[in-house]
């Protein structure tokens, strides 16, 4: 099962990286990618921060007001062997910051859509 993974935070990505250290910068991709060593086979999908946004409607196109700085794909056997996995996660670590985790569902009828090109 495949699970969508959103980093929640109170500022901006994009500020987070303007205003980190080039040493704070090294730690923060470190304890990244020492969780990633754990995480192993269950990531699908490192992820990326997030810039800015919109808010899409079908009457209207705005600024973004989400608090949503990144996200990753992780697959497991169920949303709590999941969960527990990001326990460990540094995103988690920082005051204000949170994860959330969702379980990808099957779309009815999507295998009836054009495969997309790689």
């Amino acid at each position: 099962m495949k699970f969508l993974v959103l980093y929640r935070a109170p500022i901006s990505a994009k500020e987070q990286m303007a205003n980190a250290t080039p040493e704070q910068a090294k730690a923060g991709m470190d304890a990244w990618m020492q969780w990633a060593k754990k995480a192993g086979g269950a990531i699908v999908d490192l992820g990326t921060p997030l810039g800015n946004g919109k808010s899409v409607s079908a009457s209207s196109t705005g600024e973004g007001n989400s608090k949503i700085v990144g996200y990753s794909i992780l697959q497991g056997d169920s949303l709590e062997s999941v969960a527990a996995l990001l326990k460990e996660h540094p995103h988690g670590r920082i005051p204000n910051f949170s994860i959330e985790v969702f379980e990808c569902l099957a779309m009815p009828g999507a295998e009836k859509l054009p495969s997309r090109a790689a």
